[in-house]
């Protein structure tokens, strides 16, 4: 499996994840960051996210709730190990590794590990459903989230063809 770690392409094999798999794979690699806890999600999970992307959530946080907008964080960093369990409790609920593919980042290639991705959702509106690109948050964020660095990193017909996700917005540090 590629230049990958031993221990990484060991796992990866572990979930089913095969060479074939990896070849032509167009999400990169995404060693884990240094990550802060940042309060908590919607579930009252604790929260955390690298500091640069906590300070600029914030911010556009403060912003949409002065144009009434309520954006609330599903999830954001999450760990090699946590990815790897996603893919399993699919695998035990009898998915197919080809169909889990389609929708979650092959553990070591989430843009969750960078500490940077945030899923968004807005009262009202189940999380992590297509639906909330039909949510004021979601125009919201369409027109102002640049602004705080932040850009949805699947929208419909996306470079890594990855499913369309409305609610997955990165923090990218300005250049």
């Amino acid at each position: 499996m590629g230049p990958l770690p031993q221990e990484i392409q060991h796992r990866l094999h572990h979930l089913g994840i095969e060479e074939r798999h990896l070849i032509g794979y167009q999400l990169p690699f995404q060693p884990e960051q240094s990550v802060i806890v940042a309060g908590r999600d919607i579930y009252e999970r604790p929260l955390r996210m690298s500091a640069d992307t906590y300070s600029s959530w914030l911010e556009l946080e403060a912003a949409a709730a002065q144009s009434n907008i309520i954006i609330q964080v599903v999830s954001a960093f999450r760990s090699f190990n946590y990815q790897c369990q996603i893919i399993q409790r699919k695998r035990e609920a009898g998915e197919s590794i080809d169909d889990i593919l389609r929708v979650s980042a092959i553990p070591g290639f989430s843009e969750h590990h960078s500490g940077r991705a945030l899923d968004l959702t807005t009262p009202g509106h189940l999380p992590l459903e297509e639906i909330f690109e039909e949510s004021r948050a979601f125009a919201w964020l369409t027109q102002h989230a640049q602004s705080f660095g932040f850009a949805m990193t699947y929208p419909r017909g996306n470079r890594y063809h990855v499913a369309y996700e409305p609610w997955h917005w990165c923090w990218h540090p300005a250049t």
